[in-house]
């Protein structure tokens, strides 16, 4: 069977992508301070304005628009050609505490946590790269990556801080064989022409970041769409609005996995739409990582206020060797579900937000992300296997 999978991504600078930077920044600064905070904060960009709105629950005092302002001076919002200038932008907050009735619902007597909300959170692990990363989002974010390493460095020096991405890829019975298209688009300045950004983009941005079996020379001249809009001088805030948590997608696994619906940014690890998905990942790399399965979806999901999921799926595509309800079992036997247990498996009291909030959730290799770990796969093994391990491995 031969399908195509396309994914996108979007850069540092993409309003979109500001807006869960901003709404991160100000998350860490509360759980840095207060590791208990209940956070949950939502942002709104538009030409040279921030709105920070949410429910706070912390004995933390924190300088929100000194970490707004800072949070764009890093992401290079610093003229006011850009639409978007740090210093002179205009900052609005609307900030109020937790529901007490939400409040209570989580926070049990016995120090146990309730799941924040309701709903279904899925994880996604395949071995068509090192990463147990699809292959589409995975090229998908290195391109954007490479773009803003290379502006920020000075190397593509007409670049602006807006950029997006999306890589088309070709499967046969479920292995990428080729690329079969990647598209491009840069902000740039306006004296730059388009032969010098199409040059710039091509050699510096996309040549480096494809695989050497897709990079033919064929491949480049007839694959790449860059800019494909035409201009593109005009991006960021100034040019569209940004709001947290609209690039669910992007955050995710490109469209390769289900999604539950919930974004992640700005949402202490009480919120089960984060530390769920984030322990879900976790779940099904190890068991990747254990070789049992070739792909592997897992879906956990919970009822406000609840401590257990109400349910756990696990989905092999076909490609397991052991059935999933023998590993589903190990699963609830080995890994701690309820909130208070994905928390403290997976030390999320800690301002590591920040910077998961560009380039993907998933398949990074920062230290901070607990959840990239393949730590579990001895136990999983020895719970599937039990006594046989040792005849059959």
């Amino acid at each position: 069977m031969e399908y195509l999978q396309s994914s996108e991504s979007v850069s540092e600078g993409h309003p979109d992508k500001v807006a869960d930077q901003i709404s991160d920044a100000l998350l860490d600064a509360y759980i840095g301070k207060d590791p208990n905070s209940r956070v949950a904060l939502e942002t709104m960009l538009a030409k040279n304005l921030v709105v920070i709105a949410g429910e706070v629950s912390s004995e933390a005092n924190v300088d929100i628009k000194a970490i707004v302002r800072e949070t764009l001076r890093d992401i290079g919002y610093t003229e006011e050609r850009l639409g978007m200038d740090c210093h002179s932008c205009e900052i609005i907050t609307s900030i109020s505490e937790q529901s007490s009735n939400i409040a209570k619902a989580v926070g049990k007597a016995d120090g146990r946590i309730g799941a924040g909300d309701q709903g279904s959170m899925y994880g996604y692990a395949t071995n068509e790269t090192p990463e147990l990363m699809p292959l589409p989002i995975n090229l998908a974010h290195q391109l954007v990556k490479r773009v803003d390493d290379l502006r920020k460095n000075g190397t593509i020096s007409w670049l602006g801080p807006d950029a997006k991405s999306q890589v088309i890829v070709a499967y046969r019975d479920g292995v990428p064989y080729k690329i079969e298209s990647v598209v491009l688009s840069a902000q740039h300045q306006p004296d730059i022409t388009d032969k010098e950004i199409h040059y710039d983009l091509l050699e510096k941005v996309i040549t480096p970041v494809i695989p050497a079996q897709f990079g033919s020379d064929d491949f480049f001249a007839n694959t790449c769409l860059i800019n494909p809009s035409g201009r593109f001088e005009t991006g960021g805030p100034k040019g569209d609005v940004g709001l947290t948590g609209r690039k669910i997608i992007v955050d995710t696994y490109g469209g390769s996995c289900p999604h539950g619906g919930g974004a992640f940014s700005g949402k202490d690890p009480t919120k089960v739409d984060r530390s769920a998905a984030y322990m879900a990942r976790y779940i099904a790399k190890n068991i990747v990582a254990a070789e049992l399965a070739d792909r592997c979806t897992v879906q956990l999901s919970y009822a406000i206020g609840r401590l257990k999921p109400l349910a756990v799926s696990i989905d092999f595509h076909g490609s397991g060797i052991e059935s999933e309800s023998r590993i589903r079992e190990c699963i609830e036997e080995l890994f701690e579900l309820d909130p208070l247990g994905i928390i403290n498996t997976l030390k999320l009291r800690r301002p590591i937000y920040k910077k998961s909030a560009v380039y993907g959730h998933f398949g990074r290799e920062l230290p901070d992300f607990t959840w990239e770990d393949t730590d579990r796969v001895d136990d999983i093994l020895d719970c599937v296997f039990g006594a046989c391990k040792d005849e059959q491995y």
